[in-house]
């Protein structure tokens, strides 16, 4: 069946098994990759995700308790989502059914449901239903997971690199143990490689690795066990061709020819880079803003995209601080449509440089939430009559127009007059800073303000 694997009495453990993926269930071959051979068989062997593994953790408890209970498992790549699915099922003498998010539909979902309860109907094991990369399911087949779910006829364990609350349905959510997993830390990773090192299902203490090799190969991994697992194999057969009895640094820089940048412009990862980008602009580190930049760049982010947040941002942190930041923005924005990538990386940088160094104000975003707030709150008030429009018959027999001063004709062009409804006649929305150009700005609208309201000026 597309899409769908299955071991059947993969809960059943035995002496050299290697959990999760497909793997599970057999013994694993010396063949198999280092990352494959090295997967934790209990929840003690992880690295990592402490708090997951502490006493009394939801997770440790649904192990050693064997309950019934969905997990949703968040967490960006090789911190042992599929090693932790693959835990549950060992640890628990439960069937391991994985559904490829990938290549399956809602008929195998369907069907792998269908065969769990089965199962369930003749007296056999429950079944662990592992769903990798849920977040690329549509709603439909996140759909044809609930009935599952919600009359356990199978403990789900669903996979995602991605914010679930924005890939998963509300539904699904609900009814899920939500666990959040962290990135390795280097001491982790340089475990993992240790522990691969000397172990028999690795490569046994055949091959050494110098210090600077491993320092790395820590910092290439980026946080993922898998990926440093694959690495260090990579760089163990380059040293054996070479007739090393152990991997220094120019081996490990060979094999590894360079690393991929972590980011998907479609997941959690986005939302991360896209927010320390702007934070970054936010913060005048313009050094900071750049690095973010490039990693966009790098992964292939939709330079528009990029374009639209500068954009925002020269409004909603600079405003009238800087008046030519929201000029330079668009004009990058302009260019991306204009001339493209990868030319356009240059405007686009120009923009971020202009904007982190440029004077920082939020009052222009401060003013228009507090006006809004203030019109859902029903302070609305009618338009003073002086202000209606007078240009249709009738109207100025309802008194519209009337005792209008016409600004123009009033010294420094500025008439004492009321604009507000009454309501809010004494209001303040726009409060302008001392910063940049906007103390010039916060200068000329207190006397404006002044002798608009009558209070002098």
């Amino acid at each position: 069946m597309d899409g769908l694997f299955e071991i059947p009495g993969a809960g059943q453990p035995a002496p050299g098994v290697v959990p999760g993926g497909g793997s599970l269930g057999a013994n694993t071959h010396a063949s198999a990759p280092l990352a494959v051979r090295m997967r934790p068989r209990t929840i003690d062997e992880l690295v990592g995700q402490q708090q997951l593994r502490a006493a009394g953790s939801p997770l440790r408890r649904l192990i050693e308790g064997d309950q019934s209970m969905s997990l949703l498992l968040w967490g960006p790549p090789g911190t042992g989502k599929t090693t932790i699915a693959a835990i549950v099922s060992q640890q628990t003498r439960r069937r391991f059914v994985e559904v490829s998010a990938v290549a399956a539909g809602v008929k195998e979902v369907r069907a792998a449901i269908d065969g769990a309860r089965a199962e369930l109907a003749r007296g056999g094991q429950e079944t662990v239903l592992f769903v990798d990369e849920v977040h690329r399911f549509t709603k439909a087949q996140q759909d044809a997971l609930l009935p599952g779910v919600e009359n356990r006829w199978v403990t789900l364990i669903a996979a995602t690199t991605e914010n679930p609350f924005f890939s998963v349905i509300s539904p699904l959510l609900s009814r899920s143990l939500l666990l959040r997993l962290q990135s390795l830390t280097d001491d982790d990773v340089a475990e993992v490689i240790d522990l691969a090192l000397a172990d028999d299902r690795g490569l046994a203490g055949e091959t050494g690795l110098d210090d600077d090799a491993r320092a790395h190969l820590v910092r290439l991994a980026g946080g993922d066990a898998r990926r440093a697992l694959t690495y260090l194999e990579a760089a163990a057969g380059a040293a054996a061709s070479n007739g090393l009895d152990a991997i220094d640094l120019e081996t490990a820089e060979t094999a590894v020819d360079q690393a991929a940048v972590r980011y998907d412009r479609q997941g959690d990862q986005h939302y991360d880079v896209i927010s320390a980008f702007i934070k970054s602009i936010r913060g005048s580190d313009a050094d900071a803003a750049l690095h973010y930049l490039a990693r966009m760049i790098e992964a292939g982010e939709d330079p528009r995209f990029i374009a639209r947040r500068l954009v925002v941002h020269a409004s909603e942190d600079i405003g009238l601080a800087d008046p030519t930041a929201l000029q330079a923005a668009v004009a990058a924005a302009q260019a991306v449509q204009l001339i493209g990538m990868p030319e356009a990386r240059i405007n686009l940088a120009q923009a971020t440089i202009h904007l982190a160094v440029a004077p920082k104000s939020n009052a222009v975003i401060t003013a228009i939430d507090a006006a809004i707030a203030d019109v859902r709150a029903g302070k609305i008030g009618q338009v003073p009559p002086h202000l209606r429009d007078a240009h249709y018959g009738g109207a100025k027999d309802l008194g519209h127009g009337k005792g209008y001063a016409y600004p123009h004709d009033e010294p420094y062009g500025v008439a004492e007059q009321q604009y507000a409804p009454d309501q809010l006649r004494d209001t303040e929305y726009y409060r302008p800073t001392a910063l940049g150009a906007e103390a010039s700005v916060k200068e000329r609208w207190e006397r404006i303000r002044r002798i608009v309201r009558g209070s002098g000026g």
